[in-house]
């Protein structure tokens, strides 16, 4: 859709008109993961190159079910490397034939009772493991036996330690905290303090809260020429201007100033048939680690509804005490009337960045 704007007999009218465009692949999905793949350019590493290169990156970064197989698979390659290593040891020293409770008196047994692939195997969990049944021990007088342990314990220790810390960074990572941030699904034009503003609205569903939260915003233009053409998009907060917001634990709805120095402006007002892309990043702090998050979305020309405005999230119950509406959290009201929403059983509170409240019916402005 295109916002039409035009002005006659002092009258200003706004209207929709439906435009026929080819169905374009986004460049951002609404969980915030991007669609677009890079080939490798001619010249450059191979792909698996690069992701040797930065393996604790890409160990980190894959999915769960890839890290529990190649923590499974790594353990049983090392296992088996080493039951090889042990049974090869036992045949070139001749123990594999011998009688291991009488051997002959000249001959030195490496590791007692290793007679099979299987008794290797099982001596060589029970060593990486320290699991340590008694039955099987390598001999102090064979020094081959006693280099293998050392070589064993030194890679099994470094291949656990790798693998431990797999595991806790892939568990801690910020991008975990970043999950509990949702987006409304769509956005909204409609007017803010006398002003037309783009808004959109963003939540955090735990209850910990996040600090320091900001909002950018990347407008993707397509002007031709095979090119895409990238502005920011500046979105404030009530009256926080562009300072942070230090808390984050309800509902916010952030907005963007729709005049002559916007990008979105021509874009949005002259019906332009311009494919366009906004990308919104909205970066914040968890309160008691410290560690900053992403949360990222993106919303496309047909998924802005104008002349609306968000519905109120937040209720100031009969004892005082603020309660929080998800229900209404991606519902949307017309700008020109006063709806009543679900559940409306007294004033709407919405809190502005200046910590003052105002008490309204239906859109608050």
């Amino acid at each position: 859709f295109t916002w039409v704007h035009s002005k006659g007999n002092d009258v200003d009218t706004k209207f929709f008109a439906s435009k026929v465009t080819h169905r374009r692949q986004r460049l951002v999905t609404k969980d915030g993961r991007c669609t677009l793949r890079t080939p490798r350019a001619p010249g450059s590493p191979a792909t698996w190159q690069l992701y040797l290169q930065d393996l604790w990156g890409t160990v980190v970064a894959l999915r769960w079910r890839w890290v529990m197989l190649g923590f499974c698979a790594s353990f049983l390659g090392h296992w088996l490397l080493f039951a090889c290593l042990w049974y090869l040891l036992a045949h070139l020293n001749g123990d594999l034939g011998l009688d291991h409770d009488a051997p002959p008196e000249d001959h030195v047994v490496c590791v007692k009772y290793i007679t099979s692939f299987t008794a290797a195997f099982s001596f060589s969990l029970e060593t990486q493991l320290t699991i340590g049944y008694g039955t099987m021990f390598p001999s102090g007088d064979c020094p081959s036996a006693i280099a293998l342990l050392a070589v064993q314990m030194l890679l099994g220790l470094m291949l656990e330690a790798f693998i431990t810390g797999a595991f806790v960074a892939k568990i801690a990572r910020p991008k975990k905290r970043a999950g509990a941030i949702q987006f409304s699904p769509c956005a909204v034009v409609g007017q803010h303090r006398g002003q037309a503003c783009l808004m959109f609205r963003a939540t955090n569903v735990l209850q910990r809260p996040l600090v320091d939260v900001h909002v950018t915003a990347v407008l993707y233009q397509d002007r031709g020429e095979q090119a895409l053409h990238q502005s920011t998009v500046e979105f404030h907060l009530d009256n926080l201007g562009g300072n942070l917001c230090p808390f984050f634990v309800f509902p916010l709805t952030f907005y963007h100033t729709l005049d002559q120095s916007s990008p979105l402006y021509q874009a949005m007002r002259d019906g332009s048939a311009t494919h366009f892309e906004l990308v919104v990043f909205l970066s914040a702090a968890q309160e008691d680690t410290g560690e900053s998050c992403q949360k990222r979305t993106s919303y496309l020309r047909g998924e802005i509804e104008f002349d609306h405005c968000f519905a109120p999230v937040l209720w100031l119950g009969a004892l005082g005490q603020y309660t929080i509406n998800m229900g209404n959290f991606a519902k949307v009201l017309p700008d020109s009337t006063q709806t009543k929403v679900d559940g409306d059983k007294g004033f709407v509170v919405q809190i502005n960045g200046d910590g003052k409240f105002t008490l309204t019916q239906g859109c608050p402005n």
